[in-house]
């Protein structure tokens, strides 16, 4: 009998591109992007929404790889978004029957471009259609373009539970055209910006700094703010993606979910009719108390933190905290449970020891997170920075 133990290490080129109007005849961006030294075929999956807000966008496309030697367009499909996708299979059977029908192959690409649950799941088409074709993700939202667009993620929900089903792969590249950044709703653009705080508390306290001294602007969305916002925090993802040590989460750490616990369990709590970004900004605000009542981070850096959240509109409580088991115990606290399934291994949840310092933690005592849901329910309700001042005394 005998044992034999290899290594095989893999390189990959994480490509990451700003831009406007990728799709403008003389923007030449995508076409020194692709390989085009030999025949390629394009499958592009555009989001209903995207379709809808740039009608003009489809033909554009067209024109635009009509013009582009060594590329053909195969086709163009526009497929429903948002976080229903994730759960119809339908989306996700479209694309496989695209591959198939198409004869796309590993040397072909396939667009997305669409707001995060939808690149989630046309990127799982990819990554299973011949084990991998080529993806390119044109992440369309605030809160695709600055954090999960530029990660190397796919997923759809199953059993209950966010993206139980998926894969880890580096897409081929990711463009984020800030055409698209500008056409969304108001709330929903701001309501991105939380990931911004979420990366810059675990890794930037500078950028956590820069978020402050312009909240005025971020929360009327002036374009140069928030541009500058999205590009910084997609990098400081894309950075720690790369050089973080962890890039496919072998571990039981994960510094970039900070406030997910709770997040990911409200979402599942409201049926997902409260956003991630809105659920993400609960659970940021929660673990940020929690990790000042457990004597880690100051109670002034604490106070920073949920003022920049109500300064840019992003709720702090959800009545979902209220919900109970028959027993009493509340039902977010099942999502500790889940957290840690999800990667396995001893419970993992990153608390804050300062603005842009994060630290690992194995238990939560749950009494104190219930006094800090208390917290967040008076401190939402104020109505002057008086108010919210004596929360904390």
């Amino acid at each position: 009998m005998t044992e034999h133990d290899y290594t095989i290490s893999l390189n990959y080129q994480h490509r990451i591109r700003f831009t406007r109007d990728a799709f403008y005849e003389g923007n030449r961006m995508l076409a020194r992007l692709l390989q085009t030294n030999s025949h390629a075929k394009l499958l592009i999956f555009l989001e209903d929404s995207v379709a809808v807000a740039f009608p003009k966008l489809e033909r554009q496309i067209g024109e635009y790889f009509g013009s582009t030697p060594g590329l053909e367009l195969k086709r163009v499909v526009i497929a429903p978004g948002a976080e229903i996708c994730k759960r119809d299979e339908k989306v996700l059977h479209s694309v496989w029957d695209a591959v198939n029908e198409e004869k796309i192959d590993r040397h072909s690409y396939i667009f997305a471009i669409g707001g995060g649950a939808f690149l989630d799941v046309i990127g799982f088409g990819a990554a299973t259609s011949h084990r991998g074709v080529r993806f390119v993700r044109f992440p369309t939202t605030t809160l695709s373009q600055d954090d999960s667009g530029v990660g190397v993620k796919n997923g759809i929900n199953a059993f209950g539970k966010k993206n139980w089903l998926g894969s880890f792969a580096v897409p081929y590249a990711v463009v984020n055209d800030f055409t698209f950044l500008h056409t969304q709703p108001e709330d929903v653009r701001r309501d991105g910006l939380v990931e911004a705080i979420k990366v810059a508390l675990v890794r930037d306290g500078a950028f956590f700094d820069w978020l402050e001294d312009n909240v005025k602007l971020l929360v009327k969305l002036r374009p140069h703010a928030l541009e500058e916002a999205v590009e910084r925090s997609a990098i400081l993802h894309a950075e720690h993606i790369a050089h973080g040590g962890d890039p496919f989460e072998l571990g039981s750490s994960r510094p970039l979910d900070y406030g997910h616990w709770a997040a990911h369990k409200l979402e599942q709590l409201t049926d997902f009719g409260m956003t991630h970004a809105q659920a993400v900004s609960v659970g940021l605000a929660l673990d940020t108390l929690y990790s000042w009542r457990t004597g880690r981070l100051e109670e002034k850096d604490a106070k920073r933190v949920l003022a920049l959240l109500h300064g840019l509109k992003l709720p702090l409580y959800h009545e979902g905290f209220e919900l109970k088991h028959e027993n009493g115990r509340r039902k977010l606290f099942d999502g500790l449970e889940e957290f840690r399934e999800h990667l396995g291994g001893e419970l993992t949840v990153l608390l804050l020891r300062g603005v842009g310092k994060g630290e690992d933690v194995h238990f939560v005592d749950e009494a104190v997170v219930e006094y800090c849901m208390q917290m967040l329910e008076l401190y939402a309700a104020a109505s002057t920075s008086e108010e919210r001042e004596k929360v904390f005394h």
